[in-house]
């Protein structure tokens, strides 16, 4: 992907610096004048599909380790499948429940919005305990405390108003 966008930022500034970039077929098309028609579109499809890929493992992988870090199990590649069945398991779970999703026909870009607006409105719960965690479970010599947790508390309080600013304005929107 970053490929891609290297291509389409040298594309779009030669040939047209005044494309608009709203939509994907707009951006697939920003190859074009350099590349062709048929050669842009393809670029533009693998370095997608390549994001979408790698986004899928880490997400997938991350599940399994997750749920691996709380039940208390194996939880890594470096484990033969037999060593640890549960990751493997959900890892594959995962992957098969994502292409249920994606082929089930649902709206998947509003269910991104929706999913991102949830993270937006939880951001302060997560923050705020990332927070109480660095002042009081740390050792004592990495501990948050003195002037640098006051400015700290006040970066997460900003950041986690903006959070539930964006997710409000998010249900409004949509």
């Amino acid at each position: 992907m970053a490929a891609v966008l290297v291509a389409v930022a040298a594309t779009i500034g030669i040939a047209r610096p005044d494309a608009p970039l709203d939509t994907v077929q707009e951006i697939s098309a920003a190859l074009t004048p350099f590349l062709g028609e048929n050669a842009g579109r393809i670029i533009f499809a693998l370095g997608m599909s390549g994001a979408a890929l790698v986004a899928t493992i880490v997400v997938s992988l991350t599940a399994a380790w997750g749920v691996g870090e709380v039940a208390g199990y194996k939880r890594s590649l470096s484990h033969h499948p037999l060593e640890a069945p549960w990751f493997y398991g959900i890892f594959s779970l995962s992957l098969v429940l994502a292409a249920i999703l994606v082929a089930s026909g649902v709206n998947l870009i509003a269910l991104s919005i929706g999913v991102q607006v949830v993270n937006a409105l939880l951001l302060p719960i997560v923050l705020g305990f990332l927070f109480l965690l660095a002042r009081d479970a740390l050792p004592a010599p990495y501990r948050l405390r003195g002037a640098y947790a006051w400015i700290v508390g006040l970066v997460v309080l900003a950041t986690a108003g903006f959070g539930i600013a964006a997710g409000i304005f998010g249900l409004v929107t949509n």
